[in-house]
């Protein structure tokens, strides 16, 4: 009786022990999981900040970008991509017609990776100014550049060799560039040696014309779904686009 009465205190109390124990642990398991579930927002946040600083990041400043010109670019690039529009998120084309046509103004950029891809001579059209582009336009025939937000589209072989179609994204403003047979495309007369000779580059009937050493590499690098934006400080673009809609409430 004696050992009996010894054996069932220790048995209770090695009982309580052990519920203890696991209770202790299995209570310490909540906060790790809630810690981890909690990171990959602290992600996203980071890349966003990130993202919003590209341009300081990748120092596109130095190489004659505008801010304007890019800040713009991305806000169509993200109003774009939220519609569906952009199947290729990766790559964002600018063309920055607030440079005279004999600075590098094409900039293919690979946003995923931080990347500048091409930096190139582009071409506007021969009734949008000569070494400025200044005047803008939608209509057939009128031989000049149209402005703002355009995804571009195949390739095909035609009367400038390998090309891209570009469908514009913007009502009355650049919404006719399939119909007025605007493409990217090479052109001997985009060249530094015609710049420095006579002030400008050559001139396109309105397409963004590019040298022909590069346009296949950047041809196939923005083909099939990537977004292009042809900038400007224009007052009447800046009215009219509705992709670049500022926010009335802000003051």
């Amino acid at each position: 009786m004696k050992l009996k009465q010894v054996i069932r205190p220790l048995i209770f109390i090695i009982t309580i022990s052990l519920f203890v124990f696991l209770f202790t642990n299995f209570t310490n398991l909540g906060p790790a999981k809630s810690t981890a579930t909690a990171q990959p927002a602290t992600a996203v946040k980071t890349d966003s900040v990130q993202r919003e600083s590209l341009y300081d990041i990748m120092r596109l400043d130095t190489t004659g970008l505008s801010r304007d010109a890019f800040e713009n670019a991305m806000t169509g690039y993200e109003h774009l991509q939220e519609n569906g529009r952009i199947k290729n998120p990766d790559v964002l084309s600018i063309i920055d017609f607030s440079l005279p046509s004999t600075q590098k103004r094409l900039f293919v950029i690979d946003l995923k990776n931080k990347l500048l891809l091409f930096n190139t001579l582009v071409s506007h059209g021969r009734n949008s100014g000569k070494d400025m582009a200044n005047t803008f336009s939608n209509k057939m025939n009128s031989f000049k550049s149209s402005l703002g937000f355009y995804i571009t589209g195949d390739t095909y072989n035609g009367e400038h060799g390998y090309s891209l179609r570009l469908e514009g994204e913007e009502a009355g403003i650049n919404d006719n560039a399939l119909s007025r047979g605007i493409v990217m495309h090479s052109a001997d007369y985009v060249n530094d040696k015609l710049g420095k000779l006579q002030g400008y580059i050559g001139r396109s009937l309105g397409c963004p014309a590019i040298p022909e050493n590069v346009h296949r590499k950047v041809i196939s690098s923005i083909r099939n779904g990537t977004c292009l934006f042809l900038y400007s400080p224009d007052k009447y673009y800046s009215a009219h686009t509705k992709i670049l809609v500022k926010d009335s409430s802000a003051s």
